[in-house]
């Protein structure tokens, strides 16, 4: 890390989104990450839905399972793809930690 750079929280994502408790089984993953064609569709979807041109899904530098979702310049969540019995769809995952609420 360069100096003077901000330093990223540790992401409580990394492992995959959480399950409640009691829930069956883990989270479906995909066999094949997510795509390029991918990112940009559900990134217009985020952007139309949250009313903010700012939203950006970029693919993960080290994990290609998953894609990290930021507005603006800031860092708020993951998207898991998810595809179970056929089915596709894309999970997005934002903690709200404690610090950033007051």
């Amino acid at each position: 890390m360069t100096a003077g750079a901000a330093e990223r929280p540790p992401d409580p994502l990394a492992n995959g989104p959480r399950q409640a408790a009691g829930a069956p089984g883990p989270a479906q993953k995909s066999e094949i990450g997510v795509t390029r064609d991918e990112i940009q569709k559900v990134e217009k979807y985020l952007r139309k839905v949250f009313a903010s041109p700012t939203i950006s899904v970029r693919l993960r530098p080290k994990k290609d399972d998953s894609a990290e979702v930021y507005v603006g310049d800031e860092f708020v969540g993951i998207l898991f793809k998810d595809e179970e019995d056929g089915d596709l769809s894309y999970n997005f995952n934002m903690a709200v930690l404690e610090v950033d609420l007051e």
